[in-house]
């Protein structure tokens, strides 16, 4: 069993954010693959589950809040009898530059809360990760992240999300090394 978790904030007022481009992407594999998602109170969480790239696929949106996301994931990935290795978080990063896709087969939080929390929760950095670009507004990080995209950007963001599709499914398929090849110098 693979999981794929998209980092977001849950509610309509955080919609359409650089911050919850994660629930995007993971909204973007539902959609195309015809699943619902469900809500599950015991792991606070929506879930999806599909075959993706040729195998049985567990779809998550934490519903946690960003900086709590491992309170959310690791209990996942435990009842699953998966390990990281299987797991796959999508979320932003404001360290790449809007329609940038960067492909992580481990590492550090890099400032990302969302990551920080999972991190501390499963006890390893060993799991993979799509980072989507979204830049950054250096005077107001916050404000930024929380913010609505400008109309300018919503067309490379859609782009962006349509390409996590494909390399997401790369990554569950071919592994990280290929996925990082095909998708580190990628822009929309």
């Amino acid at each position: 069993m693979k999981i794929i978790a998209g980092l977001g904030n849950p509610g309509a007022k955080y919609d359409s954010t650089p911050h919850n481009v994660g629930f995007e992407s993971v909204d973007a594999i539902a959609c195309a693959l015809g699943v619902q998602w469900e809500f599950k109170k015991s792991f606070n969480a929506m879930i999806a589950s599909c075959v993706f790239a040729g195998q049985k696929v567990l779809l998550v949106k934490p519903q946690t809040f960003m900086n709590l996301s491992g309170d959310s994931i690791a209990p996942i990935v435990k009842y699953n009898n998966a390990t990281a290795a299987d797991l796959l978080v999508i979320h932003d990063d404001i360290d790449l530059p809007l329609g940038r896709l960067r492909v992580r087969k481990t590492g550090s939080a890099g400032g990302h809360n969302g990551i920080k929390s999972i991190i501390e929760r499963m006890g390893t950095r060993d799991f993979s990760r799509l980072k989507i670009g979204v830049g950054k507004d250096k005077s107001n990080v916050v404000g930024y992240v929380l913010g609505k995209f400008a109309p300018e950007a919503k067309e490379i963001v859609a782009k962006v999300v349509s390409e996590s599709i494909k390399a997401s499914e790369l990554i569950i398929s071919k592994g990280g090394d290929v996925a990082m090849n095909a998708y580190n110098g990628w822009v929309a």
